[in-house]
This record gives structure tokens, sequence and C-alpha cells, in this order.
């Protein structure tokens, strides 16, 4: 039987996983467009956090200032005269989140500094203090690095009249941008948020380090002054997306918060169990359970139950699948009808063994009955040919009871043989040669027998017209070669591939032998050989007689496993001939 080929998408454990797959694919999707309303809010979460954090730290950054405006207006009458640097640096030293307290007089000149102020301006430079000049009351501006000492940082400056409200120099106080930073120990805010100050325009002006913009929207300036703060994304010099909340300062000074924008994947990796790891894990553990359920509870007594399949298909019957009894009972009534099934073909097949028994043995005896009455017949035939005086007519009828002899031969080698459609061809033709001998020997000289044959099991509709072609060969080989003076009969059967030859000599009379002829005989023989489909020849041979051979196909070859059945009608004409 052909075993069945499986597909990967035909078998149980594929196609409830498939069906599985479908069932679980609307959680599955529920749990991905869960997972992004939470990215959505978690998103505009950050984004409020940091606008929040932006604006505290400006209004912190402001009060800053404001008090460093305070600051400076108080300390102006007392920063001048020769105690001047030493009460700036006690007073700096006290106050925290300031890196340096500095007066300039008229000329921008350094007068006193609360620490060394190495970027002392000379008299008309200085873009902040030309400002000041020119009649701005204060200012505030990013510090430039000589003043804070290469530090990110603010300088708030305001103007001093004398007492004739002349311009009277500047007192400026230089503040740390760390103080001015929000508390970054809060846990609202997210990991690696930067604060940097940038100008009208939106750039960095890199306080904090490099900057971290690359682009800002258009109008930068005008919405943050006109919505108070403003969220938007942009890329950093590194390449990466990052939100920034920008809110105003001072002036053109504004604070700029920022964190990295959290895409899909930073945001999966950060929330895994409630994005994507529970739909997930419970789609492959649901998976993973109707696996094991399938193998456990169907494919593995699938499996047994084909094992006992393949027992049944090679007939052992007997086996019982006892092992389904702890089955579920589904496969225990698969078992119990593959049982069943069992019985009923090994009943079946014990009432057709009976029959083909009873039929074997009423062929036999059909056989016997038929090889019977046809020694019957050949009997009459002795005693008619013992009552007729004509010799020609004795000969006729002596001819006639060998060929029905020879037919009677077939039937008892069939009934007799362990195959009713076989028979052993080497053991027929001895036996049919010894009958021929035996029966020729009473009024003849002795004649000496040779067989070679190459074993073959033929059909009797073939060695029916090969029997009687050999008993016509035989036949006419004692009469006309073998009568007076005896002499050697040799018969050989040779197998070579798709044809087989049956060779029939004698060793001659002593006088010429006779080639042509047109008698009963050479006729029969010319149509047995048509029968098999093969071809005659009689020649003479080395020793003095004749060789008759009959060339045909094997009947082992292919394509000439049975007789066509008006064969059969012919042979059994020409044997009634």
């Amino acid at each position: 039987m052909k075993r069945l080929a499986w597909g990967p998408l035909t078998t149980i454990r594929s196609r409830l996983g498939i069906a599985l797959s479908l069932a679980l694919l609307p959680l599955l999707l529920l749990g991905a467009a869960q997972a992004g309303l939470s990215f959505r809010k978690e998103a505009e979460t950050q984004r409020l956090t940091l606008a929040l954090a932006a604006e505290r730290g400006a209004a912190t950054a402001r009060a800053r200032m404001a008090s460093a405006q305070v600051l400076i207006e108080t300390l102006a009458p007392e920063a001048v005269g020769y105690e001047c640097a030493q009460r700036l640096t006690e007073l700096n030293q006290r106050l925290t989140g300031y890196l340096n307290l500095i007066r300039y007089d008229a000329q921008g000149r350094v007068t006193c500094a609360a620490a060394s102020a190495t970027g002392g301006l000379a008299p008309g430079s200085g873009d902040w203090f030309s400002r000041l000049r020119a009649g701005q009351t204060s200012l505030v501006i990013p510090a430039p690095s000589a003043l804070s000492f290469g530090r990110p940082a603010l300088l708030a400056a305001q103007s001093h009249t004398d007492a004739q409200g002349r311009f009277d120099g500047a007192m400026a106080a230089v503040i740390d941008l760390a103080s001015l930073k929000p508390e970054m120990g809060d846990r609202a805010l997210p990991a690696d948020t930067r604060i940097d100050l940038a100008d009208a325009n939106g750039r960095p002006l890199a306080l904090s380090g490099p900057a971290d913009a690359v682009e800002a929207p258009a109008n930068y300036a005008a919405k943050v002054r006109q919505a108070g703060s403003l969220v938007y994304y942009a890329r950093d010099r590194q390449g990466h997306d990052r939100v920034f909340s920008a809110t105003p300062l001072a002036g053109d000074v504004f604070i700029i918060l920022s964190a990295p924008a959290q895409g899909w994947f930073s945001w999966a990796r950060l929330n895994p169990l409630s994005s994507l790891l529970f739909p997930l894990l419970s789609f492959f553990v649901a998976l993973a359970a109707v696996w094991f359920a399938v193998e456990r509870v169907v494919v593995r007594w699938l499996n047994y139950l084909q094992r006992i399949a393949a027992i049944y298909a090679k007939g052992r019957f007997t086996v019982r699948p006892v092992q389904a009894d702890h089955a579920p009972p589904e496969v225990r009534e698969l078992a119990h009808a593959l049982e069943l099934m069992a019985d009923a073909i090994a009943a079946r097949d014990a009432s057709l063994l009976d029959s083909l028994a009873q039929k074997d043995s009423l062929m036999r005896e059909i056989h016997h009955r038929v090889k019977n009455n046809l020694q019957v017949i050949t009997s009459l035939l002795s005693l008619q040919q013992r009552s007729l005086a004509d010799p020609a007519a004795r000969t006729a009828m002596a001819d006639t009871r060998q060929r029905i002899a020879a037919l009677a031969l077939i039937y008892r080698a069939l009934y007799q043989g362990p195959d009713l459609k076989r028979v052993d061809l080497r053991t027929f033709l001895g036996d049919l040669l010894g009958q021929m001998i035996t029966d020729y020997q009473h009024d003849a000289a002795p004649i000496r027998t040779e067989l070679d044959a190459d074993e073959l099991n033929i059909d009797p509709d073939k060695l029916a017209p090969l029997a009687l072609f050999a008993v016509e060969a035989i036949s006419n080989a004692q009469k006309h070669a073998l009568a007076h003076k005896g002499g050697l009969l040799l018969v050989r059967f040779i197998v070579s591939g798709d044809e087989a030859e049956l060779l029939i000599a004698d060793e001659g009379s002593g006088t010429a032998p006779e080639l042509a002829g047109d008698g009963v005989g050479r006729t029969l023989m010319a149509a047995f050989a048509r029968q098999l489909r093969g071809r005659m020849e009689v020649t003479p041979n080395a020793r003095g007689g004749i060789s008759s051979r009959l060339i045909f196909p094997t009947p082992r070859a292919a394509g000439d496993s049975e007789t066509p059945k008006p064969k059969v009608k012919q042979k059994r004409n020409l044997a009634r001939g």
C-alpha cells in the first residue's frame, strides 16, 4: 500500500495551530491597539511633563534673576571703595548659584569682583555694556566664557548713574546655569533629560554641552511667546529623535528641556509587560498548549493505531489495540472499529481460503476426470487399432492416440502438481518422452533418449501446442528414422532471454532424410508454432538425421502472460484433428 505524503499544512497540528491563531488574532490585535493607545498616552504624558518641567525651570530661573537684580541694586552703593572686592567675595561665598559678582566703571573696566575677572572690558567694547551705556537699565544674556570660567552661565547686568544722573558703570552677576536646572531627581522626568538655553531662532547656546536641536520650527520665538511654551520634535547632532519643550526666560533667551523621543521599539523595550510581552506570551503559550494537547491526546494515538493497521496489513489479525483502553473515548471507538474490521477481514479471509480450497479440490477433480476420460478414449482407440487390418489406418489411429495421451498427460500434471495454473516443463517433457518411447518399444528397435531442459513453469494454454508439437516431432523420428535400427533421440529445451527453443533430433535411418513434405504431422507442427507466435525449422543435422526446432517467445517475457481465448479454441480443434 502506498504511504500518504503529508504536506506541512495538512497535519492536525498545523490545522489546529492555524485555527487557534485565527481565534486568538482578535485578542492579539486588541492588545496591539491597547499598546498603541498606551504608547500615545505615554508620549503625551512625556510632552506634558517636559513642558511643565520647562516652565518650572523658567520660573526658577526668572526668580533667580529677579533676586540677582535686587542684589545688584542693593550692592551698587557698596560696590566702591577699598574693601569692595572683600565684601563681594564674602557675599558670593554665602550665596548659592552665583559664579561671580563684578563692578564695572563707566568705561567698562572691572573695578572690583568677587572672583578674578580676567575678561575685563576695554572702553567701548562689549555689546551688552554698550546697550547699558546707551540707556538700557538691565539685561540678561548668556555669560561670556571669560566671565563664567568656561562654565555655562547667565549674565544679569544693571546700569548705574551718579548723583547728576550720568551713567556711572554697571553691576553684573554671573549666575551658574546648573542652579537654574529643574530637579533632575524628579521621577516624572524622562531619562536622559537635558537643559539648555536657546536664542530667538531656536538655536541652542551650547551652555550645557553640545547643541541638541538641529532645526527648530518656523516662527519659533513668536509661537513660544504666544503660547507660553512650545513642544516640538527634532533631531540632535547624533541623528537621534528628541522631544523639546521651550519656555521664554528673559528677552530673547529661552530655556529648553529635551528628552529622547519615544519610539515604538524603545517604548516596547521600556514597557515590555504592558505592551507586547503579555499578548505574545499568551499567544505562544496557547499555541504550545494546543500543540502539546494534540500531540498527547490525538497524534500519539493516531500513530499507535497506524502501527496496528500496518500489522493488520501484514495479515496478523490476532493483534489487538489494547493500549487504546487508556485513550480518549473517541480514540477508543476508533480502535474498536479497527478491531471489528480486523475480525471481519479475518473471517472473510477464512471464508475465501475455504472457498479457494474447495475450488482447488474441484479443479483437481475436474482435471482428474478429464485425464481419465482421455485415457478411456485412448484405450478405445487402442482397441480399435488392433481390429484394423490396413497399416495406414493403424498408423493414423496410433498417431491420434498419442496426441490424446499427450493431452491427458497435461491434465495429470495439473492435478498432481502444486499449482493448478503452472506446470514444470522439464518434468513434463521427461514424462511425455518416457510415455511415447514406452508405447513404441513393443514393436520397434530399442531407442536411446537424451533429455536436456531448462527449468520453466508454463501455463496449460501454452503447454498444449508445445506438447503436441513434441508429439509430432518425436512420432516422425520414430517412424522414419528410428523404426528399423533404433538409435538416439535427443530432446533439448533452452531458454535464452526472451526466446525459448525446443529441439528434437534423431540420428537418421542411414538414407538421406526427406525435408520436403506436406503430411498431416508437418501441417500440425506449423500450426502449433503459429499458435505459440513462433516459428518452426526442420533441418538436417550432422548425425545424418533431422532436427525439428520450435522457437517461440518465452512465456515469462513481458506481454506474454496470458494466451488469448481464440487460440485455446484453435488448440482444441487441432487436438481433435
